[in-house]
């Protein structure tokens, strides 16, 4: 039976050696097993028709005005319909965390797709969302501007376990700063 897949998508039978990265080097492995073309490339890499790829990006972003408003049903409102748009585009969201005030992402985004085209969609098709599903935040927010203008956003390399510990942590380092931050505040009106 003849494999009418592309070269890079067939899946063949070795025996007793991998390809190494190098050319010309062969491993011993001593046994049969299946193993695609490029396997042996980032294991974290993904692939289209003719690409490798491997595009990460950190993100923040923030309601308007900084409002804490992303909390309870919220919090919970908001995080399915960000990873439901995600999912429309394709965009794999590897690590994120919601806070009163900020949103962390560390995503993974495809190469034909630009992070400021993926960003106004993002913010554009969730704010209409979360006013149809809480019409009640349309009197603080105004005409269906739930996040605010701008965003940041860092690419990713080696150090992406760093960023994903960052922000698993974030929501623990924001409540040690409020902890620290307490003061003791006389009364005004005491004589």
């Amino acid at each position: 039976m003849r494999n009418n897949k592309p070269p890079a998508m067939r899946v063949r039978k070795r025996l007793l050696y991998k390809k190494s990265p190098f050319r010309y080097n062969r491993s011993c492995s001593g046994y049969y097993h299946n193993e695609r073309k490029g396997d042996l490339m980032a294991n974290k890499s993904n692939d289209m028709s003719h690409t490798k790829w491997m595009c990460k990006y950190h993100i923040v972003f923030t309601p308007k005005y900084r409002r804490k408003i992303i909390y309870n049903q919220y919090k919970e409102s908001i995080r399915d319909i960000i990873k439901q748009l995600c999912s429309y585009k394709g965009v794999e969201i590897i690590e994120g965390h919601l806070m009163p005030d900020h949103i962390h992402m560390l995503v993974s985004i495809p190469p034909k797709m630009s992070v400021s085209s993926f960003m106004g969609y993002l913010k554009g098709k969730s704010a209409l969302m979360i006013f149809d599903k809480h019409a009640n935040l349309k009197y603080k927010f105004g005409n269906r501007h739930f996040w605010a203008a701008g965003y940041y956003v860092s690419t990713v390399g080696l150090n992406e376990a760093t960023i994903k510990k960052y922000i698993q942590d974030q929501g623990k380092h924001d409540i040690m700063l409020d902890k620290l931050s307490v003061k003791e505040y006389e009364d005004p009106f005491k004589g």
